[in-house]
């Protein structure tokens, strides 16, 4: 490994810190948490880690730079990023007016291929939440060379710290998951719920609404 332990050391307690700040992602899972519990998390955050995964590998073989190279193809992945934020804002505020958690899939029995497709729609919206958003892999390729020695950078040492962030984003995501169902009594509370999926769709929309500013 070309990179020392010492600059790794470094590197993890930077990561923790970008991995502690909320974001889009986070948003995303607490959404998906409240209306599916236990389950509907762990799925979105396995969907992140999924969608970080494909970041994290273009960034380590040079594809994210070509992406953030090309201003279309840079504005274009972000308005995108824009619209499902903001779409995935509105599904909350929607679940927020019908009551909240409408869709309590651990607790209302359905059906095997009804959850089976729910299950596959939170993978989904974690993965893209993560994919659709450029930041992600700007943030990549604005880190990772401050810890890659010039010179003896290898293609190796690029994935490994690049999925370091991988592996810590979804540690990070399965201990919100694990407090969100320790707190589940309170948050099943209808006002409780009903407030809390209406923040997190505010906060999705708000997402959404500063990619689009950061390019204006």
């Amino acid at each position: 490994m070309i990179v020392t332990w010492g600059s790794y050391g470094t590197y993890l307690v930077f990561v923790v810190l970008l991995v502690l700040a909320p974001g889009p992602d986070t948003a995303v899972l607490l959404k998906n948490s409240l209306v599916g519990g236990k389950r509907g998390g762990l799925t979105t955050a396995f969907g992140v880690a999924a969608g970080n995964s494909v970041q994290a590998t273009a960034a380590a073989l040079g594809v994210g730079a070509l992406i953030t190279r090309s201003q279309p193809v840079f504005d274009a992945v972000r308005i995108v990023g824009a619209i499902y934020l903001c779409w995935l804002g509105i599904q909350a505020f929607r679940s927020a007016r019908r009551g909240g958690g409408a869709l309590d899939i651990e607790t209302a029995g359905a059906a095997e291929g009804r959850t089976r497709a729910h299950a596959w729609r939170w993978f989904r919206q974690g993965a893209l939440s993560n994919v659709t958003n450029p930041k992600v892999l700007a943030l990549y390729l604005s880190v990772l060379p401050q810890f890659l020695s010039e010179g003896h950078a290898s293609t190796q040492t690029a994935l490994l710290l690049a999925y370091t962030v991988v592996v810590l984003g979804l540690a990070w995501q399965l201990v919100v998951v694990a407090v969100v169902e320790r707190a589940r009594r309170w948050i099943r509370r209808p006002r409780v719920r009903v407030s809390l999926e209406a923040i997190t769709g505010a906060a999705l929309i708000g997402f959404g609404i500063g990619l689009v500013a950061e390019g204006a």
